[in-house]
């Protein structure tokens, strides 16, 4: 029946085209889209949120794209990544039809109606045998926040299970407990227009020119000539355009940061008001006399002049400070720390909620703030705390899901849903547009892990991605460009995505997905009003009301579009003055806070040693992060475009300083053998004299990589530490 449907309407899906009543569902296809020159859809790579133009044929089909113009994230802008992004949807490698491993171990095409009666059984059947926590699914910041909510809730809500992380754990889970801890919700404070109205701007972990070469622009607007700092044990391309770079030792930065606050605190250089607005002052004050300037010098590899006259530059007064940070924070195994330290900085000289200043997460997904705000893992959906009673009932009646449904169990993270499943607790994982079996730390341990399940369900655009490859059932969805929806960028801009162009094959959005599952699972009358992404999307608005990100006064997508974005908060008594939304908007401009006392919270604890540390046997310590601008974590998307594949080498290459690489005896593009305690892979070298001795980098990219990462995390994150382990490196020539 869908084939059918899908056979006799070869054209652009649109609003009026409504499937016929059957098991399968679907109701009415979400389009909004008829055949007209242009239309506009945010990228779906980073979490910059540029606006793409898209130019449509005779069809209302997209047939090529420029940057949108006068948008307020990217002002007709787009790095190579996005200049190509309908590239990855005429991959010939599309998955187009339901694929089950069968009996020889090779995947075969069945129907949608086998694969959903392989899914529910299947998991009905564990579910049955071993409990509602024997399942759980992996999620991404890579779909829209309707769909993110339509799962978690189908997940937790209907099929009755519990545990559900997303790939923003790798990503943006230190940013967001940081905050959380810090200002009592997940706030980032700043608007893209801070870059630009900055005098000091210090980047941390931060490779701005390769990973979000747009923001790095915005800094080349501002009509101030700021400093820029970056702190970094790489020259990386952006330490090399900066006015200063700090190039302190890896994993340095939180004994830095508690230095620079002595000194701030020692001499004075501190902001009354902001102040009076915190709590834990005292209790700060008294634990950063361990930290003088000569304390932290090996730590750092800086020395005493060089960290005085940081924390000058850092606390100048009439200078408008920000802080900036990225993974080389996040994925860190004391992250959340290293970016309170950094709040903290903001908090005590009172470079917080004026324009140029803040504490600030950049993030990684482009729809990573929507999953923290409505993927229903680790926080309730909307931006509520499941363990809160109130909150309970309010998602309850809010979506129409009986209270008992709504459990108060909190889930497991990433981290620990992998060791359930060496546990044997675990025993079916669902996929859903992500790729682990690539880019989770420590892969080969994922891949033994592999043989511990009895069900994996991958969920995804191709059919040959790592997890898809280990899969038993492959369920093909449609991508960025086939469905429509929403994204929240980093400075918590609302916008929106647009279908233009059919989806190949069998290929449904996840959204469609969801509703076929919870037709076939039998729970399917507690989503009778998700009937498209845009009724989603006021269900989910509606719930915000009076939590720090409330929409509620978001009309429809037409308000998001016609107002260039919306950031929030908006709620129904905002302005709806198109200038007030596409301008500066930050946040705690007034001083208060989401905490029960309205204040932020000075938070810090001792620096610990690293997981594993350089010695004998593994000498050098291996970095990791984006190697270009062109290609896009895993490449399972960007590597399908031709032109993004000659922007970056193919194959893997290791950075090293020349002198290391003379005293192995490795010349350039030589082949050497990278090892650690958990795998080794071979890369070409690259002399690069803008690595410090005894440290070496690797891009992300390539799936070799993560078989050398360790394995550790931050405590109150769970976020992996990928950025620094300790390997060897030898000649892999005879």
């Amino acid at each position: 029946m869908l084939s059918k449907f899908l056979k006799q309407h070869s054209g652009p899906l649109t609003a009026d085209l409504v499937q016929e009543p059957g098991h399968f569902g679907l109701g009415k296809i979400p389009s909004r889209l008829k055949p007209h020159a242009t239309t506009t859809s945010i990228c779906g790579y980073c979490a910059t949120g540029c606006q793409l133009k898209l130019h449509l044929d005779e069809h209302g089909q997209a047939i090529n794209l420029s940057p949108q113009s006068g948008y307020p994230v990217n002002l007709g802008m787009a790095c190579p990544k996005g200049w190509q992004a309908l590239d990855p949807l005429d991959a010939p490698d599309r998955a187009t039809t339901p694929l089950f491993r069968d009996a020889t171990g090779r995947h075969s095409p069945i129907t949608w109606t086998e694969a959903l009666d392989i899914f529910t059984s299947r998991l009905k059947s564990i579910r049955a045998e071993h409990g509602h926590e024997s399942v759980a699914f992996l999620s991404t910041g890579q779909i829209p926040f309707e769909e993110m909510a339509f799962l978690g809730c189908l997940f937790k809500f209907g099929m009755g299970f519990l545990h559900g992380d997303a790939n923003t754990r790798q990503c943006m889970a230190t940013a967001v407990t940081a905050y959380k801890q810090s200002f009592g919700f997940d706030a980032p404070p700043y608007t893209y227009a801070d870059f630009e109205e900055s005098d000091v701007i210090v980047l941390v972990g931060s490779n701005l020119c390769i990973a979000h070469p747009i923001l790095w622009q915005r800094i080349m607007r501002n009509p101030r000539d700021p400093k820029i700092i970056v702190i970094d044990p790489r020259a990386t391309e952006t330490a090399q355009a900066a006015s200063q770079h700090i190039a302190l030792r890896p994993k340095g930065d939180l004994p830095l940061f508690y230095a620079l606050a002595h000194c701030i605190l020692r001499d004075g250089r501190t902001d009354p008001a902001s102040l009076a607005r915190c709590d834990g002052l005292d209790e700060f004050t008294a634990f950063l006399g361990d930290y003088p300037p000569a304390a932290v010098t090996d730590a750092t590899g800086l020395d005493i002049d060089a960290i005085e006259t940081l924390a000058r530059t850092v606390s100048e007064p009439g200078k408008r400070v920000s802080w900036w940070w990225t993974m080389g924070v996040n994925q860190s195994y004391e992250g959340v720390r290293a970016a309170q330290a950094m709040i903290n900085l903001a908090l005590i000289t009172g470079n917080i909620g004026k324009p140029g200043t803040g504490a600030n997460s950049i993030t990684g997904q482009c729809n990573a703030m929507g999953s923290r705000l409505f993927s229903n893992t680790t926080s309730l959906v909307g931006g509520h705390d499941f363990a809160d009673p109130e909150h309970r009932a309010k998602v309850s009646d809010g979506l129409g899901i009986p209270l008992e449904n709504i459990t108060a169990e909190p889930s497991l993270a990433y981290d620990q849903i992998f060791d359930a499943v060496e546990a044997g607790r675990i025993k079916a994982l669902w996929i859903i547009a992500t790729n682990p079996f690539h880019s989770w730390i420590d892969r080969a341990r994922l891949d033994r892990l592999r043989d511990k399940l009895d069900l994996l369900v991958v969920q995804d655009m191709y059919h040959n991605t790592e997890s898809a490859l280990a899969a038993d059932l492959i369920l093909p969805a449609a991508g960025w460009g086939e469905k429509e929806g929403c994204f929240i960028n980093s400075e918590r801009r609302i916008g929106t995505l647009k279908a233009v162009r059919q989806a190949p094959g069998l290929a449904l959005s996840d959204f469609r997905i969801f509703r076929l599952i919870a037709n076939a699972w039998g729970c399917g009358e507690l989503f009778t009003q998700w009937t498209d992404p845009q009724a989603a999307f006021k269900l989910l608005r509606d719930l915000t009301a009076n939590r720090p990100c409330d929409i509620t006064g978001i009309d429809d997508y037409e308000m998001i579009d016609r107002l260039g974005g919306i950031q929030w908060p908006w709620p129904k008594d905002s302005s709806r003055n198109s200038s007030t939304t596409s301008g500066e908007r930050r946040l705690f401009a007034d001083g208060n806070y989401y905490t029960p006392s309205g204040k932020a919270k000075l938070l810090f604890s001792p620096p610990a040693p690293p997981p594993e540390a350089a010695d004998a046997d593994f000498p050098f310590t291996l970095l990791t992060g984006r190697g270009t601008s062109s290609q896009w974590h895993t490449q399972s998307r960007t590597a399908k475009s031709d032109i993004l594949r000659k922007l970056s080498p193919a194959a893997p290459y290791i950075e090293i300083h020349p002198d290391d690489a003379a005293r192995l005896g490795l010349k350039e593009h030589d082949l050497a053998r990278i090892r650690s305690r958990r795998g080794e892979m071979l890369a070409s070298v690259y002399l690069a004299p803008t690595m410090r001795p005894s440290q070496v980098f690797l891009p992300m990219h390539y799936p070799e990589v993560n078989r050398l990462t360790h394995p550790s995390f931050d405590p109150h994150s769970r976020q992996p530490n990928y950025k620094a382990c300790a390997v060897s490196i030898t000649s892999a020539h005879p």
